[in-house]
């Protein structure tokens, strides 16, 4: 496996993140059932991203540099759990096949928005800065072995589209998560 920065992995991520979502807003008008799958995938990899952020990349962040109480990572933890509020509203408006939307998408945009350009201009580089190649190895490593589980709650409706791109390891799609999507 080729190995990375933490910033262009997960700008990456959060390219891929905004694909699938913008898919869905196309899709909600026309196809509810496309539309309805494109979400699920955004819903399973932003839970899954987070997760990665906060059980692998945030702890060994604090434990290199000594920061918790106060420090960036608090922060974004803090709007995570205002980003997941926002993610559990839609999904239960992609639930209930309610293609109206719009206002519960404009506030997980601006949250994800202001987000995530935080953790690219400010965060993801200083924990490069941080990080040896030994211990960047291992958060990739440690992300690939995240049990599926843990953010897969809705299984695919249509074959290969959920569950192939959605779950794959790292090593396997890594390549195609390294292009610029937006």
């Amino acid at each position: 496996m080729a190995q990375d920065t933490i910033t262009h992995f997960y700008e990456s991520d959060h390219d891929r993140l905004d694909e699938l979502f913008r898919t869905y807003m196309r899709f909600k008008g026309s196809d509810y059932t496309m539309a309805g799958n494109y979400f699920r995938q955004f819903k399973s990899g932003l839970l899954r991203h987070i997760i990665w952020e906060e059980e692998i990349l945030f702890p060994l962040f604090e434990r290199k540099t000594g920061t918790t109480a106060g420090g960036p990572t608090q922060v974004m933890r803090m709007e995570h759990r205002v980003i997941k509020a926002y993610l559990e509203e839609m999904y239960d408006q992609v639930q209930l096949r309610n293609a109206e939307t719009n206002e519960a998408e404009k506030k997980l945009l601006e949250a994800l928005s202001a987000h995530n350009r935080r953790e690219e201009e400010i965060l993801y580089p200083a924990i490069d800065l941080s990080l040896g190649g030994d211990e960047m190895s291992h958060v990739f490593k440690s992300m690939e072995q995240l049990a599926e589980e843990r953010y897969m709650d809705t299984p695919p409706t249509i074959a290969g589209t959920y569950g192939k791109a959605a779950a794959a390891p790292l090593g396997d799609r890594r390549g195609a998560l390294l292009c610029r999507c937006k």
